[in-house]
């Protein structure tokens, strides 16, 4: 197959568009609008609806770290290891009223230490030298990764196991090694073979476990009266 061929795949309305004039090239455009914008929602819509008591679960893991003083850390790859810094900062500075700073710590930050390890031991252990340094027994360790296949997230899986914290994978497609990993308590995978779509589904699906999460955490709060002692 050669690349002409390969990009007529993934793309098919290219071939329309190189032969199109410009108001037909709009209307092709339009349509990828559409069609894109309708296979993302159908994603989601069908994840959510399979995966909503397996989230709740997952929701439980990570309110159930906080309860007991635990932490949160988060990793993952390249577009992930966005996501990876985009939970831990919804965690650490809640946009919402009323929902308190909660400790976590994206282990992708480190561009010293990521490098350090990467060229002395090798990437696969990049986050398993932060999770042996960082994690103790009662955290929470989320990793992300599109394939469920990341070497370097399931040694960190593996090492936080063996520290005791809880692990939880979002995944995509079938879930990988992920999925079927003893040093992962739960794996959540999108299932679909398009990268864009798990992507889009696991913003919204950590954003809904930052809210369940506060919302299992807000009862031992109790009232405002309460905690201040007024």
């Amino acid at each position: 197959m050669n690349n002409d061929t390969a990009l007529a795949g993934l793309y098919p309305h290219l071939a329309a568009l190189q032969a199109a004039p410009g108001a037909a090239i709009d209307a092709a455009l339009l349509e990828s609008v559409r069609q894109k914008s309708r296979h993302s929602a159908e994603v989601k819509l069908a994840f959510f609806a399979e995966q909503g008591q397996r989230i709740v679960l997952a929701a439980r893991m990570i309110a159930d770290a906080y309860r007991g003083g635990g932490r949160l850390f988060t990793m993952g790859n390249g577009g992930s290891s966005c996501d990876a810094a985009h939970i831990a900062v919804e965690f650490e500075h809640p946009i919402t009223a009323g929902r308190p700073a909660l400790a976590a710590m994206n282990l992708a930050q480190d561009t010293a230490m990521l490098t350090a390890v990467g060229n002395d031991l090798g990437f696969r252990h990049v986050y398993v030298r932060q999770v042996l340094a960082h994690v103790r027994e009662g955290d929470c360790v989320i990793g992300v990764s599109t394939s469920g296949n990341s070497e370097n997230l399931l040694a960190g899986f593996a090492a936080a196991r063996q520290r005791g914290a809880a692990t939880l994978a979002l995944a995509g497609g079938d879930g990988g090694r992920m999925a079927t990993c003893a040093d992962v308590d739960l794996c959540l995978a999108v299932p679909t073979d398009s990268i864009h779509r798990v992507q889009e589904t696991h913003v919204a699906l950590y954003h809904i476990l930052w809210d369940l999460t506060h919302t299992l955490l807000a009862d031992d709060r109790g009232p405002p009266t309460a905690r201040t002692g007024r």
